[in-house]
């Protein structure tokens, strides 16, 4: 075995020494100049005219975050002996080190702003075509984008914004060359790397790897010091038959999918990743040039978009590799979004406009859901995949558990309807593989399916504007196609191996519920601002449609298509899974702040216009639209009419604090303005644990062992700090309608004030939250001791709900310590619940404790801030308004409390509206009113059932109707999933539980 090593020592000097200076012949100095935009970046026509001047290597250049053009010429000698395909331009615009996607990029361009392929720290060459004595002129795009992540650190940094960043030049110019490549030395180095590396992952005893060893080091005798060019051969043919000697039958079987995970924001802006597209997508084409065999895979909708408007020749050609084959658009989502925080709609939307403009676009049909690297998988996706067309789904992400290794890399994955999909995890672990033969000899060891299958897939490709798959990839996957040793490789489409994945596998494991990733739980609290942005934006679009579509039924006004689509996009796109889990830098949350306004400001002055058309002028009484699904204060679900409020409310003030009683409930503050007791009067029992309060404010540590912005570490619980002291508990209204008290709390640097609110007709508590924070690496969290023994908890998700256990019996509960949910939560025991309603916040955690005088009680807690410093050292820091329901009931009410905090109603002048539509089932749950996105004018109602029990429900129509018609998403009809059957004015549908159907409802005479 040491004689091995010693060759190894060898082999290292070889390449090192020899083989890497011997890449080039020869190369020559080229004719350099720069020119540097003033600000932010231009198109190629502009650059064109810029001021040139000379510039040479070590000359600094690039502030943060901008941009310089160089115009480079030159002459390839007469004297060279090269072919079109020897000759390249080596582009080195003062990389620091090696790190692929997290520093200087740049794409280049023809004279006539074509471009030709972009320059990476381990891909920094342009292929000129050219023979000796040919001339050429070319434009670099230099983008001086600074490494944040440093070296891993995730230390605060200035570097998040413009206005923050040092102004001082990060890079120095490297050196830029035209060289005559010598293809045989770069071949030997491909077979050194493939065979060293096989090597090493071989068995110390085995036959195989002495073989190995041996031939390097004929290889290494083979070499000429003095003449490597001209030994090159012969050393490759020294490891020819060491290389020839196919794989085992038995051996794993990997189709590797080029790739380029681009994050659609992260540690740049979306400005940045328009370009970081650009320069990857030129580099696949150009690579597609040179290797036929190359198959690439891109996912999100919305990156093919910002081609085709930002660099239509570039899309182009684009279309012409989808239409061979080549350029595989997959996922079939806008973007790859979050999946734990989208609304149900917006993640329905997600993959209508992405698969709508992959149809629209190329006529491809998306099949699969390729989330590689979002933060977890709510188990509403399998149902909303499958009502989109879909039948795979692939992710690596959970490969990041901090506990549990998931037990599957090939399965089947069972949502909360029933529904699923066939589901694979690449067990190389990386969606950035290199195809490496150490990659790919743990694929083959960690392979958990074996027995049952033996084939899995690797994305190979630096991401992140790394700029794709290499020549040096594409070597490596040919080396390994049949090698043995190795598992066998083939370059291939997600579709051949989805194919074969699912007919080799029965039966298949099936995995039912959520995919919890046991990490990154503070994504569903950092950047409160962007998440409040996101739901407020969904309820816009959700009055938007329903009152444009009322109005287009009810007065055949204009339905506004483009305005609707133009807001579904921006709002979609801040659902990237990194922007609305708020681990991107400051610049990005900023941009997604604005970009939300840009929204209210588009489509407010729709709802109104939407909503006085229906209504007329004039009238009576104030009328109120209520756009939630379930009716609110007397106005009818969908409808506008005058409120209608029964009851009263009182409030005493006694020595002990304030009580206040309403028909539904009886609430007690003490003097600290805490709820002491919550009394449901119609069972008398009590919601306050013995010796607990609610409502408290509690402040925690928060100093992850690495990523800020993204984890909550579970020992955050051993700090926290209880706010009981109030500066000041006063009463705002004392009774009638309802019942206002008000407490103000200071503590660190911040303060709170806490609005309780009970108003008559109501079997909740509601509770405003107005935070002035400035604090960093601290959690807030509002707390609710609920008297509920009980070993679950309800959450919602996506068109249902999910049950968590409490309780942390294994491994995989007590990882589950921070968890998601979208308008509620929500305990109970046999007789009594009680629901916590939220109208921004995500981050939930729920336990239980041990109770006075016996037996256990639940502790429900809202997370509703962080103050990360990575990777936005200012997140958070300012003014936050929380609202928060506290309702006393089953799921149903908890279900009605989330939509009433989420969709309140509108005030309105005119006179009343009937509803488009009414559920004649509490548990059947009308989400969407919208017409038609084909433009015909139907009528589209999504809708299902929320509590999880079969029912058969009516669904009555306000408007003269065809034939209604079940479709999937993208509104085309599929076979009906529930039975449907039809008379005027009404549907009558048969659901399973949280069961999601989409009616397409024709209007007659329309």
């Amino acid at each position: 075995m040491h004689h091995h090593e010693s060759i190894q020592l060898r082999v290292d000097r070889l390449v090192r020494e020899r083989l890497e200076p011997a890449r080039e012949r020869a190369a020559v100095p080229v004719r350099t100049e720069v020119w540097h935009v003033p600000d932010e970046p231009v198109p190629f026509a502009e650059a064109v005219r810029g001021s040139f001047a000379p510039v040479g290597a070590g000359e600094p250049w690039g502030r943060p975050w901008a941009t310089s053009w160089f115009r480079v010429s030159g002459t390839v000698p007469e004297e060279w002996d090269a072919g079109p395909d020897d000759v390249e331009l080596v582009v080195d615009p003062g990389f620091v080190g090696d790190s692929a996607g997290f520093q200087v990029e740049a794409l280049v361009y023809d004279r006539e702003g074509r471009t030709l392929k972009a320059i990476e720290p381990r891909n920094d060459y342009v292929r000129l075509g050219l023979g000796p004595g040919g001339t050429f002129e070319v434009y670099v795009e230099a983008a001086a984008n600074p490494n944040i992540i440093g070296e891993s650190t995730f230390e605060p940094s200035p570097l998040g914004r413009k206005e923050t960043a040092p102004d001082r030049p990060l890079y120095a110019l490297g050196r830029i060359a035209l060289v005559h490549r010598d293809r045989e030395v770069w071949e030997l180095i491909q077979d050194v790397h493939t065979a060293l590396g096989l090597a090493r992952e071989l068995p110390l005893a085995s036959p195989r790897r002495a073989e190995l060893f041996a031939a390097l080091d004929a290889a290494v005798d083979a070499v000429a010091p003095h003449d490597v060019h001209g030994t090159a051969g012969l050393a490759r043919e020294a490891l020819r038959d060491a290389l020839a000697a196919p794989a085992a039958r038995s051996a794993h079987r990997v189709y590797a999918v080029g790739h380029a995970h681009i994050d659609s924001a992260w540690l740049w802006p979306v400005r940045e990743t328009v370009r970081k597209c650009a320069r990857t997508f030129s580099n696949v084409l150009d690579l597609m040039d040179q290797d036929p065999d190359l198959v690439f895979a891109c996912s999100s909708a919305q990156q093919f978009a910002w081609i085709k408007e930002f660099y239509p020749e570039l899309f182009e050609r684009i279309r012409e590799r989808v239409a061979e084959g080549r350029f595989v658009p997959v996922g079939g989502m806008w973007v790859e979004s979050d999946t734990n925080m989208p609304g149900p709609e917006s993640l329905a939307r997600q993959f209508v406009e992405g698969k709508a403009f992959f149809l629209r676009e190329f006529g491809v049909e998306t099949h699969e859901v390729w989330l590689p690297d979002s933060f977890g998988y709510t188990a509403a996706l399998p149902g909303i995949a499958r009502a989109a067309g879909a039948e795979y789904f692939l992710t690596q992400k959970l490969s990041w558990n901090e506990v549990n290794q998931f037990p599957h890399h090939t399965f089947a994955w069972e949502g909360i309807d029933g529904s699923r999909v066939f589901a694979h995890f690449p067990p190389v672990d990386t969606y950035n593989s290199t195809l490496s033969p150490a990659e790919l000899a743990h694929t083959e060891r960690n392979f958990a399916d074996k027995g049952r299958a033996n084939t899995s897939l690797v994305p190979f490709g630096f991401g992140d504007g790394g700029g794709g798959p290499t020549r040096e990839m594409m070597a490596a996957a040919r080396r390994a196609a049949s090698l043995e040793g190795s598992p066998t490789v083939r370059v291939a489409a997600p579709a051949a191996f989805f194919a074969a994945a699912s007919a080799e596998i029965d039966p298949v494991p099936v995995w039912s519920g959520e995919l919890y990733l046991e990490s990154h739980r503070g994504t569903y609290t950092s950047q409160a601002r962007t998440k409040r942005g996101n739901r407020e934006s969904e309820r816009l679009l959700h009055e938007a449609e329903l009152w444009a579509a009322t109005a287009a039924v009810r007065t055949g006004a204009d339905y506004p298509v483009d305005a609707l689509r133009r807001s579904w996009h921006t709002v979609l796109l801040q659902q990237f899974h990194d922007i609305l889990p708020g681990s991107s830098i400051g610049w990005v949350h900023d941009q997604a702040e604005e970009e939300y306004r840009k929204v209210a400001a588009r489509l407010e002055p729709l709802i109104s216009d939407a909503v006085r058309t229906v209504t007329g002028t004039g009238g009576g009484e104030r009328l109120w639209a209520n756009a939630s699904p379930f009716a609110i204060d007397g106005v009818p679900a969908f409808g506008v009419a005058p409120r209608r409020i029964e009851g009263e409310v009182t409030l005493e003030e006694t020595p002990a604090g304030i009580r206040v009683t309403s028909d539904a409930l009886a609430l007690a503050f003490d003097g600290d303005g805490l709820i002491s007791s919550l009394v449901d009067r119609a069972t008398g029992r009590e919601a306050v644990p013995p010796g607990r309060r609610a409502g408290l404010l509690q402040v925690f540590r928060d100093t992850p062992r690495r990523f800020d912005a993204w984890d909550v570490d579970v020992e955050y619980r051993r700090s926290g700090e209880d706010l009981t002291a109030a500066d000041s508990v006063e009463v705002v209204t004392a009774g009638g309608e309802r019942a206002v008290v008000r407490t103000t709390r200071t503590f660190g640097r911040s303060s709170v004030t806490q609005t309780f609110t009970v108003r008559a007709g109501r079997d909740a508590v509601d509770i405003e939250t107005v935070v002035d924070w400035h604090e960093s690496q601290r959690m807030l969290k509002l707390a609710f001791p609920v008297d509920v023994h009980t070993t679950t908890a309800r959450s919602e998700i996506q068109f249902g709900h999910i049950e968590r256990p409490t309780h942390t019996n294994t491994s995989w509960d007590t990882a589950r310590f921070e968890t998601p949910a979208l308008r509620w939560v929500h305990v109970e025991d046999a007789r009594f619940g009680v629901g916590v309603a939220n109208d921004a916040t995500y981050g939930h955690d729920i336990t239980r404790h041990a109770r006075e005088g016996g037996g256990t009680y639940s502790l429900v807690r809202q997370t509703l801030l962080k103050a990360p410093l990575f990777p936005d050292p200012q997140a958070d820091q300012g003014t936050h308004t929380f609202r928060t329901s506290l309702v006393l009931g089953g799921v149903a009410e908890a279900v009605r409390a989330g939509y009433r905090l989420n969709m309140p109603l509108r005030p309105a002048d005119g006179v009343p509206v009937e509803p488009l539509v009414r559920s004649g089932a509490d548990s059947v749950v009308v989400e969407t009113v919208k017409l038609a996105e084909d433009g015909s004018g139907d009528v589209v109602v999504r809708l299902y059932e929320a509590l999880g029990a079969p029912v058969t429900a009516t669904l009555g129509l306000g408007f003269d109707a065809g034939t209604a018609v079940e479709t999937d998403l993208l509104e085309r009809p599929v076979e009906p999933r529930c039975a449907v059957a039809q008379e005027p004015g009404a549907v009558t549908l048969t659901f399973r539980p949280f069961q999601l159907v989409t009616l397409r409802i024709p209007r007659a005479g329309a």
